[in-house]
């Protein structure tokens, strides 16, 4: 059986400002805490990813852009693994971290739907893990020709139809994740 962990992709207070709002916010968050607070009584990692952007002069690390939301309810054994690229996975210390954890397999959710998530989801079907999508526990904003919850839909079907390298990939229902695990 495989051994899951649970990503939490840029959920940091940056990303959600008056100019950015993000689609079902309090609803996504709860999904979140509920499924961190299962993994970790089931002994299995959650990993928290935030975005470094010192690169280009934002969500500076240690800043109020960069600290992870309020109401999210961090588990004191969570994993943290700082982000420079909407792959997660591209220069972190995320691969190293699964690997050294046995992970075998993602239960991913997180901000931006169509940006961060999508990458890293992209990134880890080319490297073989298994992937569970929470549908309902990944958010955007809206976009010049999309509603956020268009882009959520459309990236769930996406998802949903992608050809995995050697796992699989699911997307579905944060209830049916709880019912499953």
């Amino acid at each position: 059986m495989a051994k899951k962990a649970l990503l939490v992709i840029d959920m940091q207070k940056g990303s959600f400002t008056p100019k950015t709002p993000r689609y079902d916010t309090a609803g996504v968050v709860s999904r979140m805490n509920k499924l961190a607070h299962l993994f970790n009584r089931k002994g299995l990692p959650v990993i928290y990813i935030q975005h470094d952007g010192t690169r280009d002069n934002n969500f500076l690390p240690h800043t109020e852009a960069w600290e992870l939301l309020d109401t999210l309810d961090v588990p004191g054994d969570a994993y943290r693994i700082d982000k420079y690229a909407n792959d997660v996975f591209y220069k972190s210390k995320l691969k190293a971290t699964l690997d050294s954890l046995n992970v075998d397999a993602l239960v991913i959710t997180g901000c931006a739907t169509d940006f961060c998530v999508a990458a890293t989801i992209q990134s880890a079907i080319a490297k073989d893990y298994d992937i569970t999508v929470v549908a309902n526990g990944h958010t955007t904003g809206d976009r010049p020709h999309l509603s956020a919850k268009q882009v959520i839909r459309h990236y769930n079907w996406v998802w949903q139809n992608m050809i995995p390298t050697k796992g699989e990939i699911k997307v579905k229902d944060f209830e049916s994740i709880v019912a499953s695990l």
